[in-house]
């Protein structure tokens, strides 16, 4: 097996991933465009995106990584949006989408037609949540976005399963869809229920964190294996176990979650950086199969169904955003704070509807389409769908991507209200820190817990440099170096640790201590730094 295409893709999406970060466009777009660029540079590897390593080992990781980071309470809050979305936008988007194709493209059955449908219906996870962590989206409409990307996946695989047993001719009927859709749903969900809980407590037994985040990295794929070996949603399961381990993540060791965010991080960043990549470097594969549809004609294809997949978003969303509130008091009411956050409904519901990119999930399930039916004929407009997938995927990301941040400057949407947010943490803190020293005055008290007063007033300052920390990051900058306190603070640590970081290797390289004692030192100073770094962010 040749590991240098796959090195070279992982090396140089991270490379251009995080070139994009000091860049206004977001990075996801950098990668699609290198992709396309790159793709017909002499000496580039062919990359052919396989469906049975995109499906099973790359999209449980990126759904587990975006639901633990997600909020329990706030999808519990936004149910109603994230499943007209999640469900309802999607099955109203294959049937679109399906019947457009259906009638522009001649010849083309509409069973076909809807299987280009379920293809290009959900938006994607790993390109909605991006672009709003860039662009500083409101709150509600970033849990409305992030937990209709969690979902959709699911939905959307149903109803290509069902349209793709109709159309390769295994007498799939109406009611046997439904039904399937249901099981595969409700299955993936049951599940996630029966797998949650005794990951949970496999997680808070377990006493090395080497095993704990080995078993981290596991879950999503057990979740994703067991739920599709019994046909129901890997998605699903993935959605539900991640969501309640991020809920109950504070029952952790510490050490644990310090290790499991890091590593989860780093395998997030990487693959999101290669599915991007992916997404342009498979310009040449598409284009080489198209066959009989060439030219402006399916140029002609293209833009028609692009502009379906965009405008029957709109169609969705507005009257599934404003018909609620206006038929229900109820729901004007609980919504009222949220009308105040995004400063009108229409300008909401606008975001949503243009927050449509699709991405490499959509191309993963038009490439699992087989090459031919049941009787052994070619399956219908295959290659079509193929580009049809592909260009409506590069042109949500570019056009949607790419002016996304400024039609929210427009719209003058608000963004995060930092201010309101650093108080409400500096209330929190507060009133945890009277506990805590309550706390420590109690165990103190006690003689099997005497200490020096040195120590015991160590405590205390480290306790009260934690709870005013984050006042501190609502005062005044320093009027010589322009520096917050907390500024201040963290780079005279860091000072302060560099120089005993430099005592120790001196001493090290003059054989007074080995490198094993050197790096217990390190390893404590570092702990020591990335504690002051916390207490101030």
């Amino acid at each position: 097996m040749d590991v240098m295409p796959l090195l070279l893709l992982v090396a140089g999406s991270a490379a251009i991933a995080a070139a994009g970060r000091r860049t206004p466009v977001p990075a996801p777009l950098l990668l699609v465009a290198a992709g396309l660029v790159l793709s017909y540079l002499p000496g580039v590897p062919d990359y052919h995106l396989d469906p049975h390593v995109v499906l099973p080992l790359i999209l449980p990781p990126l759904l587990h990584t975006a639901a633990t980071d997600s909020s329990y309470l706030d999808l519990r809050a936004q149910l109603r949006p994230v499943a007209l979305l999640s469900v309802g936008y999607v099955l109203f988007a294959t049937f679109v989408v399906g019947w457009a194709a259906y009638v522009i493209v001649p010849g083309l059955p509409l069973t076909a037609a809807l299987v280009l449908g379920a293809v290009v219906a959900p938006p994607d996870a790993v390109a909605a949540t991006a672009i709003a962590r860039r662009v500083g989206l409101p709150s509600r409409i970033t849990t409305i976005l992030q937990g209709e990307s969690l979902v959709n996946d699911a939905t959307a695989i149903t109803a290509y399963r069902v349209a793709l047993a109709a159309a390769v001719g295994e007498g799939a009927t109406w009611a046997g869809g439904i039904a399937e859709f249901l099981v595969a749903a409700l299955g993936g969900i049951v599940v996630g229920l029966v797998l949650m809980v005794p990951i949970h407590w496999l997680r808070t037994h377990l006493k090395e964190p080497l095993l704990q985040n080995t078993l981290s990295l596991l879950i999503p794929f057990v979740a994703y294996a067991v739920a599709e070996a019994v046909h129901a949603s890997g998605v699903l399961a993935v959605v539900v176990v991640a969501l309640y381990l991020g809920h109950r993540a504070w029952e952790v060791d510490f050490a644990t979650r310090l290790q499991e965010s890091a590593v989860w991080k780093m395998v997030a960043f990487v693959l999101e950086s290669a599915v991007f990549a992916l997404i342009g470097l498979q310009l040449p594969v598409v284009l080489e199969g198209l066959g009989e549809y060439e030219g402006l004609e399916a140029a002609w294809y293209a833009v028609a169904v692009f502009l379906v997949v965009v405008v029957s978003r709109f169609v969705w969303v507005y009257p599934s955003v404003c018909l609620p509130r206006m038929l229900s008091v109820r729901i004007r009411e609980r919504e009222a704070d949220a009308v105040s956050e995004t400063g009108a409904v229409w300008k909401g519901a606008f975001i949503i509807s243009w927050a449509g990119m699709r991405g490499v999930v959509s191309l993963a399930i038009a490439f699992s389409i087989p090459q031919v039916m049941e009787g052994g004929e070619p399956f219908p407009g295959r290659n079509l769908i193929l580009f049809l997938t592909f260009t409506t995927v590069i042109g949500t990301l570019v056009l949607q991507g790419l002016t996304l941040p400024p039609l929210i400057h427009l719209l003058k949407l608000p963004g995060r209200d930092v201010q309101a947010e650093t108080l409400a943490e500096a209330n929190a803190q507060a009133q945890a820190s009277r506990a805590a020293e309550r706390r420590l005055d109690e165990l103190l008290a006690d003689e099997r817990n005497a200490l020096p007063e040195p120590l015991a007033a160590r405590l205390r300052a480290v306790l009260e440099r934690r709870r005013n920390a984050v006042w501190e990051r609502l005062g005044q900058s320093n009027p010589i170096t322009g520096e917050t306190a907390d500024d201040t603070y963290r780079r005279l640590a860091r000072e302060m640790i560099s120089a005993e970081r430099e005592v120790f290797v001196r001493l090290r390289d003059g054989r007074f201590i080995d490198d094993e004692m050197l790096r217990t030192l390190l390893r404590r100073l570092d702990l020591e730094e990335a504690a002051a770094y916390r207490e101030t962010t």
